[in-house]
């Protein structure tokens, strides 16, 4: 409520001059009377309002030195011109575009006709250029008008966008070249028996179908492996919760992959018998992946080494080593990626659908751990894993669990 300051004497003084002409005009009293109280309250109540704020016109003035403190720090690379002359620009642009940009012409710095075009109009607008920095990049330059002198300039990088769409892009071509080989093989060798008829031989029609059934299990394996991808790409922001022993899963999943035949040539050197938050399904298939990868690239006949211990920073590591040709290290950073391979020739014929390092990639990384692969041309790979070992429980559900301790006091290996 405002505080009463000045009270309108003059307009008591009228107030009483009024009543006495009221009664002097032989108006009833009680009327005079509810006049006067009418007219001093009004002006009370006016006395009583708190003033109203003066208006202050503000001028909106946007100079160079007001706009430095503003922008200096933005991650998003960001430049002032001034009549198309940068005035001021942020660490970030200044980061990529070169120290030595400021009072330079903006349309000598960007080169590029879709931005010499939007600085020539000399209005707010944006234009997409390519290879500002490097040949594969994709910018969008937003330009904002200010007044007739001024105008912020905003870089947008959308080279990662560009690099999705044209991942799914060749993922889409790859898995349609995949499907259509053996579909090819299938559809062919098919069509020649019922043509045939009766007239092939046994021989020829025994071989016929044997093709017909090798092809058909490799367009199984590869359905199996993208629907297997797309599942995992679909949980890989979930972390697992379940707590899983490794060491019996590493040994019951190795000899899974190997088969019956080939189960004689593993290794196992169990050295720790850790237990992690993991899916048990996919930590078994990241297990299958490696050791069949081994065994079909390794050296003919030699053992694949299958290691599960502890590593220095105290998380457990899965290693399926090889002996064999190895890989070219220009090789090793593609190895993930999908339908990736070093030999095409030899991993089609093998069985291999080019899907097997990329699965295990994206279970990795749900697992929040790590995938390290070493390889020596002429003496063989090393592909490990590493996991973060789950948190350990109360008292009683250590005591319950029975082989947790054992991992916690198993020596460190290197």
């Amino acid at each position: 409520m405002g505080r009463i300051e000045t009270f309108p004497v003059a307009g008591v003084a009228l107030a009483a001059a009024t009543f006495v002409a009221l009664l002097l005009l032989e108006v009833d009293a009680i009327v005079a009377l509810a006049v006067l109280a009418v007219w001093v309250g009004s002006l009370l109540v006016a006395a009583i309002r708190p003033p109203e704020p003066p208006t202050v016109k503000v001028e909106k003035t946007f100079t160079v030195d007001s706009m430095r403190g503003l922008i200096e720090n933005s991650s998003i690379p960001l430049l002032v011109t001034e009549r198309n002359a940068i005035a001021l620009a942020n660490r970030a642009a200044r980061r990529m575009l070169g120290q030595h940009i400021v009072g330079q012409d903006a349309r000598v710095i960007f080169r590029q006709p879709e931005a010499i075009t939007l600085l020539g109009r000399a209005r707010s607008g944006q234009a997409i250029v390519r290879g500002l920095v490097r040949r594969q990049d994709i910018w969008q330059i937003n330009r904002q008008s200010i007044d007739e002198k001024l105008a912020v300039i905003e870089l947008i990088n959308q080279t990662a966008e560009a690099d999705i769409s044209r991942a799914h892009t060749d993922f889409v071509a790859n898995a349609s070249h995949e499907l259509r080989t053996p579909m090819a093989a299938i559809l062919g060798y098919v069509e020649t028996l019922r043509e045939s008829g009766d007239r092939l031989d046994s021989p020829t029609a025994q071989k016929f179908l044997a093709t017909i059934e090798r092809e058909a299990q490799r367009l199984q394996h590869l359905i199996s492996d993208l629907m297997s991808l797309s599942r995992v790409e679909a949980e890989k922001h979930d972390p697992p919760q379940d707590r899983l022993e490794l060491a019996p899963l590493v040994e019951r999943a190795a000899r899974e992959g190997a088969g019956p035949d080939r189960a004689e040539r593993l290794a196992f050197e169990i050295s720790a018998a850790p237990i992690v938050h993991g899916d048990r399904q996919q930590l078994e298939q990241v297990v299958r992946n490696l050791v069949d990868n081994a065994l079909k690239y390794g050296a003919a006949g030699a053992a694949v080494r299958v290691v599960l211990e502890l590593s220095r920073e105290n998380q457990a590591r899965i290693a399926v080593v090889d002996r064999g040709e190895g890989i070219a290290p220009e090789q090793i950073p593609h190895l993930t990626r999908r339908f990736y391979r070093t030999d095409p020739g030899r991993s089609r014929a093998s069985g291999g659908t080019g899907l097997g390092l990329a699965i295990v990639k994206h279970i990795v990384e749900r697992h929040r751990g790590r995938l390290d692969i070493d390889s020596t041309l002429g003496v063989g790979t090393r592909v490990s894993v590493r996991i973060p070992l789950a948190e350990p429980r109360e008292r009683g559900g250590e005591a319950a669990s029975g082989r947790e301790p054992a991992a916690r006091t198993a020596p460190e290996l290197s």
